[in-house]
């Protein structure tokens, strides 16, 4: 696959409000009774060294959350990544290295881990479908169906995994959908209402899953559509109509099998909302000692 664009990195204080809530949720009132019980705290800390290790392949998101965890409970915390976000780790590999106080990294590991493995997950599944439409000309996008509290982050890994992302919310973009259709009384009067309330540089996409229905939108001003549950033969159809009029973007039916086809229809996009409510988390974990 062509190299990524640097990622840039979430701003730290999105991060570290989502690492304090996750630590909040797991030390509840009492704190790691674990650690607390089974370490010696009459002494100077011990410090440890660890690694987070990849036990299978994929594509790497979310090490800032990681290091977060740690310099909660260890301010000095040294945090060597290995393999970056957007980089690709086999099974066996480190991708990042930690040395800290050894009660930081037990208490930490688990938050840090979630994260990590979640948006590694995302990536991972993300960086599979765009590597199924090379050559194409097809971007595959995300959409809103994403985990409460965690749509930055999950939209940041989809960006990871080589992915584009579709609008953050109800608030950047108009998305016109069947059900608004219906409410508007019919399309036209959806887009007219649409084009005279937005303002010049908010975008509008009217959603569609008939050629008769294109051919209606096709009459208006509008800057993509999204062609929904359309099999491959009509999806062709639709897209030859639309060539050159709008934006195309394919959804519905949307699988790792059905992509390329649908890609070689010649749709500009491909938006799939599995990439962030389905994807297996990728298997990492943290092992101490020497590595």
């Amino acid at each position: 696959m062509s190299a990524l664009p640097p990622l840039g990195q979430l701003p730290q204080y999105q991060v570290y409000r989502a690492v304090s809530a996750a630590l909040d949720e797991d030390l509840g009132q009492a704190g790691d009774i674990t650690t607390l019980a089974t370490l010696d705290w009459s002494g100077k800390p011990n410090y440890a060294d660890a690694a987070i290790v990849a036990r299978a392949s994929g594509r790497i998101a979310g090490l800032q959350f990681a290091e977060a965890a740690f310099r909660s409970f260890d301010h000095d915390a040294r945090f060597g990544v290995m393999i970056d976000d957007g980089g690709d780790a086999e099974a066996g590999d480190i991708v990042a290295r930690i040395r800290s106080k050894d009660r930081a990294l037990l208490t930490a590991e688990r938050v840090a881990l979630n994260f990590l493995c979640h948006l590694s997950g995302i990536a991972t599944a993300t960086a599979r479908y765009v590597h199924a439409v090379e050559g194409t000309g097809a971007r595959i996008c995300c959409t809103r169906k994403t985990t409460p509290g965690l749509r930055a982050f999950e939209k940041y890994a989809v960006r990871a995994g080589g992915g584009m992302n579709h609008r953050f919310g109800l608030y950047d973009a108009v998305l016109i959908k069947d059900n608004h259709i219906v409410a508007a009384g019919g399309i036209a009067n959806a887009i007219e209402r649409a084009r005279t309330h937005v303002g010049h540089l908010v975008k509008i996409e009217i959603e569609v899953d008939t050629l008769e229905q294109l051919d209606e939108v096709l009459k208006h001003p509008v800057d993509a559509v999204l062609l929904d549950n359309m099999d491959t033969a009509t999806l062709a159809d639709a897209v030859k109509r639309a060539k050159g009029a709008m934006i195309t973007e394919a959804s519905g039916g949307v699988t790792l099998e059905t992509v390329r086809a649908i890609a070689e229809t010649g749709v500009d996009l491909i938006s799939s909302g599995a990439l962030t409510h389905s994807s297996a988390a990728l298997d990492l974990s943290l092992d101490f000692g020497p590595t």
